[in-house]
């Protein structure tokens, strides 16, 4: 606290710079500066932006003792924390460096700074002891003798410790300052004139000691010269300076050297006792001791080339004469290295778990490696055992990175035990090493797999709801989230149907567990497939497909049922075109909605759509529209009336038919042969005709003569007939019926075709009940139906089947050019 203001601004001139080739910051601060002096604005002096030093954690790193400085959160300067001493922190060691290092987070950045503690004059010179006696014969003394004294010693450094002595007016003495070495100034004590003890027994003097710092600190010394008589040969060394070399390892007692000095004076005056004095440095004193007698030096204590690697002291030598007299050498101990120290390894900064997608050279940690020993012995290599995807990358001197080399797969290896070995190069070589746990984090980075990509259910019908079908499992190697598996079944249609697969089917989220939402039907549905879908809770989530083919076993459930013919007539017709342009598709116009009767879209059949009662009437009216697949589309439009009769109107019409065939006959006739030259495929219409309207006559007149009761209703063979899908004629086991030809019909001739119609799909009371016989019998008991074909090309006609009703076509009226006409 002794230096000036003037001083302290000046020392607080802070030097900070990059060192390019490392990127180490250097700053320089004076000893015992106050707590928060700024050392150095260090966020800027790294290239931080403003805010960032806080954001980004701005931190040093702590390493052995306690740090005196720390880093402002706010600003991001280097402060003074606490009292910094040089001479506390590196002794007589110029300069005084601390090594820092210096973390930044988000990402990860280390580094190092080097902080000089510049030394300030606050040490005084202070001498071994206050008061020196000294003993000088008279007479014998003669002027210019010496007599060595005991330096002071500063703790400061550089001019701060470069020492002055001055001495106190004196007639008969004077200072002589002798430099022993570059740094250290021994002064000694010159006798200028013969000393007198009758004259002055005792000379009391002061020397000052008076240090390079500004101002200057001075210490004192009080000398006591008594003066005596006699003996005036003091005792000789055979060497002025002793230099020994000793390892550190050396033991406690170990024999150090042995000095000799002796007195030209004979007797009493010329035995000499040894003594050491003026350690250099003080703690010198607790680790050499002399015989006194002998002049041999031992180690007293354990040496430590860390702590101090040369070693100052004198050795005095003083005869027994009276006065006695002395004289005086000076020993250098140098101690050698020996690797006595194992590298030390540390973890500065950890970063983990490690995530198993991280990319290769994504740093792992910070490792700080040091030895104590200097040369080869500090000289240290460090490898990571066993092999593994961890590192090591040097990155100052003494200072490494674990990085990593390979990428991960947790579901491998979920954990690294990595151990971090050290060896320095003494012989033989010390080692350390420090073990380092890296846990490995998982990430969505495996979908759900099934056992099999196809799974066969096998499922007879009629099953209860919610019965189980089957159990799916999909394997997810993640953990937590990413590995919990939910199922669900992907929406799809069931074969060429049109419901989808989540009516009949649903599958447990958690378990799989697939299970029936409905009875299943044979009938309805033999196979369905569809496909399960495994997510997991991943992000972002993963998922694998499973398909799974469900069969329907059959049971039988359902009995024999007959089914009325249901094909009432057959449109045709052509188009001129090819391909698309000729691809017709029947559409029925009118009656719209819930009609008795619908249309083939490709077959162009007329066929009953349910069952006919007396609330439909006794003629319908049908509007076929016939449609090419031209762009744009093209399309003709047939009208068909259809009337609905009664057994007993039937046979009447059937009495009045012939003679209206005929002559409808011989009108078509005529006008057939007029358009001959014109339409060749209206003459073989014709002639097609006419044999089927002579069918027609000899079918008729063979129910004519049948026996009337028989033909109302008397049983007897089969005659009800109905074209099968062949051609051929089926026959029902009912009673035989007679055939009818309506009134207005165009010509006589009975054309009979297959139906290219499915049957309808049966009813609850067809796949549940089967019809009593007599009820049977009442459904076509006195029906048959008469087609009549007016003067059309061949490409058109009518089929009939037995139904409930009786259906006549009145007529039909062509309404657009190629249409068709029945």
């Amino acid at each position: 606290e002794n230096w000036s203001c003037p001083v302290l601004v000046r020392v607080l001139v802070l030097q900070a710079a990059w060192a390019l080739a490392g990127g180490q910051v250097r700053y320089s601060v004076p000893e015992e500066a106050k707590a928060g002096t700024v050392v150095g604005r260090l966020a800027q002096d790294l290239g931080l932006e403003a805010g960032e030093a806080e954001a980004r954690r701005l931190r040093l790193v702590a390493q052995g003792r306690r740090a005196s400085v720390e880093v402002s959160g706010a600003s991001g300067a280097l402060v003074v924390s606490s009292r910094l001493d040089r001479e506390e922190l590196c002794g007589k060691s110029a300069p005084c460096a601390l090594r820092l290092e210096v973390l930044v987070e988000r990402p990860l950045r280390v580094f190092h700074v080097e902080l000089e503690v510049t030394d300030i004059n606050d040490n005084a010179p202070i001498f071994p002891a206050a008061r020196k006696n000294l003993s000088i014969a008279e007479l014998n003394t003669l002027p210019g003798s010496r007599f060595p004294l005991e330096g002071a010693s500063d703790a400061d450094i550089g001019a701060n410790a470069q020492l002055s002595y001055t001495l106190s007016p004196s007639e008969h003495f004077s200072l002589d300052l002798q430099k022993s070495d570059e740094r250290n100034i021994e002064p000694e004590l010159v006798l200028t004139k013969p000393l007198d003890r009758e004259t002055i027994p005792v000379h009391r003097l002061v020397l000052t000691a008076s240090d390079g710092g500004r101002p200057p600190l001075t210490g004192t010394m009080e000398l006591v010269i008594s003066v005596l008589d006699a003996n005036d040969n003091p005792p000789q060394f055979n060497q002025s300076v002793y230099k020994v070399q000793l390892p550190e390892s050396a033991a406690v007692g170990t024999r150090v050297t042995r000095v000799n000095a002796t007195d030209a004076d004979e007797g009493i005056n010329s035995e000499v006792t040894y003594a050491v004095t003026n350690f250099i440095p003080p703690s010198g004193r607790d680790l050499i001791s002399i015989n006194p007698n002998t002049g041999e030096i031992h180690l007293t204590g354990p040496l430590d080339f860390e702590e101090v690697n040369v070693f100052n002291f004198r050795i005095e030598a003083r005869d027994k004469g009276t006065p006695s007299l002395s004289g005086h050498c000076k020993v250098v101990l140098e101690v050698l290295d020996v690797n006595d120290n194992a590298p030390e390894v540390s973890v500065t900064s950890l970063s983990v778990p490690v995530p198993e997608d991280a990319s290769v050279g994504t740093v792992v940690a910070l490792l700080s490696v040091s030895d104590r020993d200097s040369g080869a012995n500090g000289r240290v290599r460090c490898w990571v055992w066993p092999a593994s995807p961890f590192g090591l990358e040097a990155t100052f001197s003494g200072s490494y990175s674990l990085v990593l080399r390979e990428a991960l797969d947790r579901e491998r290896v979920s954990e690294y035990e990595v151990e971090v070995r050290a060896e320095d190069g003494g012989a033989p070589p010390l080692r350390a090493r420090r073990g380092v746990r890296v846990p490995v984090s998982d990430v969505n980075d495996n979908a759900p797999a099934f056992a099999q990509a196809v799974y066969t259910v096998l499922a007879r019908e009629n099953n209860a709801a919610g019965a189980e079908l089957a159990r799916l499992w999909a394997r997810d190697p993640d953990e937590a989230g990413n590995g919990r598996v939910s199922y669900s079944v992907a929406e799809g249609g069931v074969g060429g149907g049109w419901r989808p697969a989540s009516s009949y089917v649903s599958v447990d989220a958690e378990s799989g567990r697939l299970w029936a939402l409905q009875p299943l039907d044979f009938e309805e549905l033999q196979v369905l497939q569809f496909e399960v879908r495994a997510v997991d809770a991943g992000e972002p989530p993963l998922c694998g497909n499973a398909t799974v083919q469900l069969f329907v076993l059959d049971e039988n459930d359902n009995a024999p049922a007959l089914l009325p013919p249901a094909v009432v007539a057959k449109i045709r017709a052509v188009d001129a075109d090819s391909g698309y342009n000729a691809w017709l598709r029947y559409e029925l116009w009118e009656p719209r909605g819930k009609g008795p009767f619908r249309v083939g879209l490709y077959s162009g059949e007329v066929s009953t759509a349910r069952a006919l009662d007396e609330a439909d009437g006794p003629r319908q009216r049908l509007v076929i529209v016939v449609r090419d697949h031209g762009e744009p589309a093209r399309s003709a439009t047939a009208t068909l009336s259809v009337s609905l009769l009664e057994a007993a109107e039937t046979a009447l019409a059937a009495g009045a038919g012939s003679s209206s065939s005929r002559s409808a006959a011989g009108a078509e006739s005529g006008s057939g042969a007029a358009s001959a030259a014109t339409n060749v495929w209206l003459v073989v219409a014709i002639c097609a005709v006419s044999s089927l309207f002579l069918l027609a006559v000899v079918l008729y007149g063979a129910s004519r003569w049948a026996p009337r009761a028989a033909v109302l209703s008397g049983p007897g063979p089969t005659t009800l007939v109905c074209a099968s899908e062949v051609g051929s004629w089926s026959y029902s086991q009912r009673h035989s019926r007679s055939l009818c030809v309506a009134d207005g019909a165009g010509k006589s001739d009975l054309m009979v075709f297959s139906p290219n119609f499915p049957p309808p799909p049966p009813g609850p009371a067809a796949k549940d009940t089967q019809p009593e016989p007599s009820a049977l019998l009442d459904t076509v008991s006195g029906t048959a139906f008469l087609m009549s074909t007016f003067s059309l090309p061949p490409s058109l006609s009518i089929l009939s089947c037995p139904l409930r009703c009786r259906y006549f076509v009145q007529g039909f009226v062509p309404t657009a050019l190629r249409a068709v006409s029945v």
